[in-house]
């Protein structure tokens, strides 16, 4: 029988009735285990129906699961059922219009709070706005816990891990094989929405940046190899493109704290995406362009908003991609570290190598179901993380990526547990 709930759960998972919300509720069925855990949203007939929905979709009867009634418009709801969680599970795009007040609310009520966004600008505006509130409330605020950008992240720590040495650069490739129906989308509409306000806003970075890394990182050497806008790799033998999502920001984000509280060597990391010919290749690089430009202006904007079949020729929808598109993409991170080996460390990571690196590692991280399968089982582990292993992530808590939060926890193997999680594997060492 469905119950509202005032005990204090382990996980809330807020925004469940939207897309990605749903298959969240699905994968939590299995992920969360003997975890408490409920769900929220606005509206009660809908959670209810969203349980029964994924509870016969996962062979569960998912009834008795605690609703929590909350709205993003109404703050005293979610400091409420901030209250009710441990840790939340912010479902609840874009993040740039619907994430702060969610977030603000978790650190008041010392709850911790993760997400799959990869829109750049509100990630790194919560970091510079919240980060010391954060620290003082010992609370984990960790974004981009999705597909945008667990694979990218943990995938660099799995090199890390297999390396053996001092990495003085990476490049990770995305590789996606999709068998799509002329009748299916490939993304959801609300992808695409957070997408489209990310490229348009990017210039909001120029603010923000300078006040997020007011100090300089030292200049390390040598410099990462420089790749043109459009090459073949001959690490992944594909035309290759600069991969347009968050990862290499994260990247950089995650690099820079492990340096000033590791004393680690931060890598230079560049992000690709890689496809099978020259010509389709230069097709999504031009179509990258105009969405770029159009994205810019607030007319072209909202056209891309409001008729996104056909700017996407269908690849987007407000239905979404049916189940057996979603099954039948794969995808993969093959991730290059190039650097020294142990025997050629320094004393200080300020210091500056002679030698020209000498040592690589290649490694494959991979799933299925970018988007709304791997994302769901990725952020669910974020959670079952905190959760389990916060004695070993950085004792003050704060607004930090993935990369930083979890260097130290047995978070790839947690990935590795469930069905749709994600596979690591060295390539070449």
């Amino acid at each position: 029988m469905l119950r509202m709930t005032k005990e204090k759960l382990d996980v809330i998972i807020f925004g469940a009735t939207g897309f990605t919300g749903k298959y969240t509720v699905f994968e939590a069925a299995s992920v969360l285990g003997n975890l408490r855990w409920g769900i929220a949203g606005r509206n009660q007939a809908k959670l209810q129906s969203i349980l029964e929905e994924m509870g016969a979709k996962a062979k569960q009867n998912l009834m008795d699961t605690p609703i929590v009634i909350a709205d993003v418009g109404n703050e005293a709801s979610l400091l409420a059922m901030a209250q009710r969680c441990r840790v939340l599970v912010n479902c609840c795009g874009p993040y740039r219009f619907f994430g702060e007040p969610v977030v603000r609310a978790c650190i008041e009520a010392g709850t911790h709070h993760v997400d799959v966004t990869g829109e750049t600008q509100f990630m790194e505006s919560m970091q510079l706005k919240y980060h010391a509130k954060a620290q003082e409330r010992n609370t984990y605020i960790v974004s981009g816990c999705g597909f945008d950008s667990i694979p990218s992240e943990i995938g660099i720590l799995y090199a890390e891990k297999n390396f053996d040495g001092t990495i003085n650069s990476v490049e990770t490739y995305l590789k996606t094989v999709r068998k799509r129906s002329p009748k299916s989308a490939g993304i959801h509409y609300g992808t695409w929405e957070s997408l489209i306000h990310a490229i348009g806003h990017l210039h909001e970075l120029k603010d923000i940046r300078p006040k997020l890394f007011s100090e300089k990182l030292p200049k390390f050497q040598p410099k990462a190899q420089r790749r043109p806008p459009i090459f073949k790799s001959e690490v992944v033998d594909r035309v290759c493109l600069p991969f347009p999502g968050p990862d290499s920001a994260v990247a950089a984000r995650t690099q820079r704290f492990r340096y000033q509280f590791e004393r680690k060597r931060p890598a230079q990391v560049n992000s690709f995406v890689a496809f099978g010919s020259w010509i389709e290749a230069i097709i999504v690089g031009f179509m990258a362009i105009v969405y770029g430009i159009m994205a810019q202006f607030s007319f072209t904007r909202k056209l891309l908003l409001d008729y996104p079949r056909l700017f996407t020729f269908g690849f987007v929808s407000h239905e979404g991609p049916s189940e057996i598109v979603m099954n039948n993409t794969h995808f993969s991170f093959t991730i290059k570290a190039l650097g020294w080996p142990k025997s050629s460390n320094l004393a200080e990571p300020t210091d500056q190598y002679k030698d020209a690196p000498n040592k690589s590692v290649v490694v494959k991280v991979s799933g299925t179901n970018p988007g709304y399968g791997a994302t769901c089982v990725a952020l669910l582990s974020t959670a079952v993380t905190i959760l389990k292993e916060s004695d070993k992530m950085p004792s003050t808590g704060g607004v930090l990526t993935p990369g930083a939060a979890f260097a130290k926890t047995s978070i790839i193997e947690e990935l590795q547990k469930h069905e749709h999680g994600l596979k690591f594997e060295v390539l070449n060492k």
